[in-house]
């Protein structure tokens, strides 16, 4: 759960999960994304009110040493996590905690991948609707893999599909995409998103943009690679046609300084993503990791020993 200034609804959504979580083995993972509020010192609150021994229930704690976005905070949580099964949410109550056992019900019958596809979404604006709309419908068109629409980051993942997603180098990792393109089976259960519990969004339209950015470029498809060469034919067609017609200026116009921006940005943005992939920098940093059996050390969850082995006697 990446956690990012969420001092305000942190404790609801705690105890929501709790109670949605008490018939499941479970863990809980927070991280906080570089948080400037109380929400690091709630969470080390949160483990401490848990007793240590209490079996087949643990909360964990870690720690950014500054802000690094909310997919670099999520790719982190399923490092940390151990168990048989990860479900991705968010902090805000926007995920419903109490779907969390519907979806475990599907992992049962063997699908390896349970989204949650919002089937309404309360408390956003019309044009956050309208542009979530067309941004998964564009980039389900962009995909060469499918790619589930109307669905964020709040679902269930098998033990082997997380241990491949966290197991790839991209600096720039787009989730979504990244879980589409293993091809695991995948199915969804549909639900309400409600409004936030409290507090207000912490995905900015520069954020948003920045998401959907690295969406589009994150290697789902190469059709933007070829803009560049598509728009080189179409105005070279254009010139020709214009110069058939004795119209030398309207053939400079199709050669003009807009269309050879336009291709150096899309070429610009391929390069800041190799830029950054080639400069090998981690896409966090950890600072300090807690947990309820009052370890500090550094452990990476690998899965190797889940403490939620008694998942299948449950089952």
């Amino acid at each position: 759960m990446p956690c990012y200034n969420e001092e305000q609804v942190l404790r609801r959504t705690h105890d929501r999960l709790g109670h949605a979580l008490r018939d499941l083995p479970h863990e809980i993972v927070y991280v906080d994304d570089g948080s400037t509020d109380g929400t690091w010192p709630l969470i080390r609150d949160l483990i401490a009110e848990t007793p240590a021994d209490t079996p087949g229930h643990v909360v964990r704690g870690v720690r950014f040493s500054r802000n690094f976005g909310h997919q670099a905070a999520a790719v982190a949580g399923l490092a940390e996590a151990t168990g048989d099964a990860v479900v991705l949410m968010d902090a805000d109550l926007q995920d419903p905690p109490e779907l969390i056992p519907s979806m475990t019900e599907q992992w049962f019958k063997g699908w390896s991948i349970v989204s949650a596809r919002r089937a309404t979404r309360h408390g956003e604006t019309r044009l956050k609707k309208s542009t979530a709309y067309l941004y998964y419908r564009l980039l389900a068109r962009l995909s060469d893999q499918p790619v589930a629409l109307d669905t964020g980051d709040f679902r269930l993942l098998d033990r082997k599909v997380v241990d491949f997603v966290t197991s790839l180098g991209e600096k720039e990792l787009f989730l979504r995409g990244a879980i589409s393109w293993t091809g695991y089976p995948e199915t969804s259960i549909a639900y309400e998103r409600d409004a936030r519990g409290a507090g207000t969004t912490k995905y900015t339209l520069r954020k948003m943009l920045a998401l959907s950015r690295t969406g589009i470029l994150s290697g789902a498809s190469a059709l933007p690679l070829r803009i560049p060469t598509c728009l080189g034919a179409a105005s070279l067609v254009g010139a020709s046609a214009a110069l058939a017609r004795g119209n030398v200026r309207q053939a400079a116009r199709f050669g003009s300084f807009g269309a050879q921006s336009l291709a150096c940005g899309v070429l610009g943005e391929y390069l800041i993503g190799v830029f950054r992939q080639v400069q090998d920098r981690p896409p966090y940093l950890v600072m300090e990791r807690t947990d309820s059996h009052r370890s500090t050390d550094s452990h990476r969850g690998t899965g190797a020993q889940a403490p939620l082995a008694r998942v299948k006697e449950w089952a």
